[in-house]
């Protein structure tokens, strides 16, 4: 989810001050001469800045933020946008829709553009798009220049496409009759927003309706999804917040969606609060991962919910069976979700069985580090390479809700086996997977000293803005 960030602009000197502090502290790895090399350079910087900006942090003859902008931090004042060039007097342009299953090749020649011309110019823009990441929905703009007698005959001469939201691809014919193409990417500006909320009905719902992304609130459902039993804990009325990234244009649209830098959610009355960080691996690269206000690790060896947006129906226990009609000994849990639904692996580990298994229809049991396996069973089809042996990494994709086996209807049957015997997986008290110490742990209460006091500075603005 990493943004893809071009040109940033940063207004004020408190901003590069607190900029210069953020990009420092992250990096655990950095020496003195480093920090204070960058120090210099930041505060020259916004010693420029203090002589270009008006004391209000706006550029001198700049408009001011218009009174329906989002609630968030404002970082960035970006440039005038220039006004893209007029089509040629005469041309005529014809917009194509991509829509599911098709191909470049295929709408070209449903412009009846000839396909030794489609082909030159397809080539040309090669290396700035892959033709197999075209969606549905993606425009691209052909034009035509009207030749012969009474204009009945047109020539090809380009198009212009829109991969991504501000970035343009224009590919034209050049003097000697061939293609050429240039590709225009989009001038960001990078800032830090707040979103939050009250859940009505369900976290990902809600937080669609709040602002949030399906791509953040994915990662946000993940990382709670260690300690926090959705089904059972989140009720109307649990509060929600997350601090994130965003690449911007410079009409205010968002191009891209950056980091989740910090996510809390408040059950009971209690507060959960997870902080990125980087650290240094066992291969001493940097990696980032999420822990509490202590320095323990979000990440714990197994997820409790293995499915996204599911509903608990069955829970761990004696129950009457639906089928079979006599009670006994439920030995997993139940979720329900709409068919097709992505199954994960709840844990690293070994595909130890994948394969038809009686009552349990397609079933796929999980072996890992320790004492634990997991089992899946009921499941509509395995995800692609999923077989015996193969290894699989916690939240990867291993197959699809589904109704095979004894079910009365698309369910996961979800079982956690402790040394071969199966125990409740809403009662497994698991320990955390890294706990960060020594001079990282003091790194990390730096950052999150940081972290806290602009969430709530942006949380303090939302709420005046909103108002």
């Amino acid at each position: 989810m990493k943004a893809n960030v071009g040109r940033v602009q940063r207004i004020g000197f408190w901003s590069c001050l607190d900029e210069y502090l953020f990009l420092t502290l992250r990096k655990p790895g950095s020496s003195l001469a480093l920090q204070g090399a960058i120090l210099c350079v930041t505060l020259a910087i916004a010693a420029m800045m203090l002589s270009t900006y008006s004391p209000d942090g706006l550029v001198q003859g700049a408009a001011p933020v218009a009174a329906n902008r989002p609630a968030e931090a404002i970082a960035d004042v970006g440039e005038p946008a220039r006004p893209a060039p007029a089509t040629p007097p005469g041309d005529i342009e014809k917009r194509l829709v991509a829509e599911a299953g098709d191909t470049l090749v295929a709408m070209f020649a449903s412009a009846s553009i000839p396909r030794v011309e489609a082909h030159e110019a397809l080539t040309a823009m090669r290396g700035m798009f892959d033709p197999r990441d075209l969606q549905p929905g993606h425009t691209i703009t052909a034009t035509f220049r009207p030749s012969g007698k009474d204009g009945e005959d047109a020539r090809f001469m380009g198009f212009v496409f829109e991969p991504e939201i501000g970035q343009t691809i224009t590919v034209a014919r050049d003097e000697a009759g061939g293609f050429s193409a240039r590709r225009k990417d989009p001038k960001l500006a990078l800032r830090v927003a707040h979103v939050g909320g009250i859940i009505q009905s369900n976290l990902y719902g809600d937080g669609v309706k709040a602002g949030l992304p399906p791509v953040v609130l994915v990662e946000m459902i993940r990382l709670f999804s260690w300690d926090t039993d959705f089904q059972r804990d989140v009720h109307p009325g649990v509060t929600f917040g997350v601090m994130v990234e965003q690449s911007r244009l410079k009409d205010g649209q968002v191009a891209e969606w950056g980091d989740l830098l910090y996510a809390e959610i408040t059950l009971s009355g209690r507060t959960r609060r997870y902080y990125r960080f980087e650290s240094k691996g066992r291969n001493r690269r940097a990696q980032a991962d999420y822990y509490d206000e202590k320095g323990r690790g979000a990440r714990k060896a197994l997820l409790k919910t293995p499915v996204d947006g599911a509903r608990l129906s069955s829970g761990f226990g004696k129950r009457r069976h639906p089928i079979l009609g006599y009670t006994r000994m439920h030995r997993g849990v139940d979720f329900a979700a709409p068919s097709g639904t992505p199954i994960y692996a709840a844990g690293n580990g070994t595909i130890a069985f994948a394969g038809r298994h009686g009552g349990y229809g397609r079933y796929i049991r999980i072996h890992h580090t320790g004492r634990y396996s997991t089992a899946y069973a009921h499941m509509r089809r395995f995800a692609p390479g999923i077989r015996r042996g193969v290894r699989v990494r916690q939240g990867q994709v291993i197959g699809y809700v589904g109704t095979t086996g004894q079910s009365t209807g698309p369910h996961l049957h979800y079982e956690v086996l402790a040394r071969g015997s199966q125990v409740n997986p809403l009662r497994l008290r698991l320990p955390s997977g890294r706990n960060l110490a020594g001079r990282e742990l003091k790194t990390f209460e730096s950052v999150r000293v940081f972290l806290d006091r602009r969430y709530a500075k942006l949380s303090t603005d939302t709420r005046v803005t909103s108002r």
